[in-house]
């Protein structure tokens, strides 16, 4: 028997108009701000982007692109060994630190930023101590600025690397034990099964939360 369209009546297309309708203009009200910004990049530039090009857009973007660049080492350098240990190894307190390390996802970047610089800064209490203890003034002793670039792709990298983390650890714990049971047979020691195996099968979830970061590394400005 051939399949048939089946026609809809009058009022079922009535409510496919409005549910169109609808999410049409739900759509439009979201690309709202996308499209604002895209008519005003195809502007011609006026006093204000010139007085800008001139005088500090290129440091804002080195800065950007530093940025970027020292938050996203960090966060792998923080989430994905994380991911690896608390997926695959066996220790004591695991089942702890796999909730632990996603703390840093409830506490917004700047309140973080906000606590480390009144802990760090010149007239915090740490620096305090120190002059109290060894009787230093502030040339006796070097101290990391937390009010710089670096203090800040720290304080990035110790908030945002919770999505690295969840998305490598889910990564690894799809990962067929039997693919590493295989390698192991075949001689491949703990290195090469991590460079060979476990880490290319986690590349794509590893990228995807790296890419998160980036974005939300540009976007916190209360941090920066």
């Amino acid at each position: 028997m051939p399949f048939r369209w089946r026609r809809g009546t009058g009022t079922g297309a009535r409510r496919l108009d409005r549910w169109t309708v609808l999410v049409v203009g739900i759509a439009l009200l979201l690309a709202l701000p996308v499209v604002t910004v895209f008519l005003t990049a195809l502007r011609p530039p006026g006093e204000v982007w010139r007085h800008l090009a001139d005088t500090v857009l290129a440091d804002y973007v080195l800065n950007s692109l530093t940025l970027m660049i020292g938050v996203g080492m960090g966060t792998l350098l923080i989430g994905v060994p994380a991911a690896w240990l608390t997926a695959v190894r066996e220790f004591p307190g695991r089942r702890l630190f796999e909730w632990a390390l996603l703390l840093p996802m409830a506490i917004p970047a700047y309140i973080i930023a906000y606590t480390y610089t009144g802990l760090l800064d010149f007239a915090g209490p740490v620096q305090t101590l120190l002059r109290e203890i060894f009787g230093w003034s502030r040339q006796d002793y070097p101290f990391p600025d937390i009010r710089s670039l670096p203090g800040a792709t720290l304080m990035l990298s110790l908030v945002l690397y919770p999505y690295v983390y969840l998305l490598a650890r889910a990564a690894f714990l799809e990962q067929s034990a039997a693919v590493l049971e295989v390698s192991r047979s075949l001689g491949a020691g703990p290195w090469r099964r991590w460079t060979a195996i476990t880490l290319p099968l986690a590349r794509p979830s590893i990228i995807a939360g790296l890419a998160l970061v980036q974005m939300e590394a540009l976007a916190d400005y209360g941090a920066v």
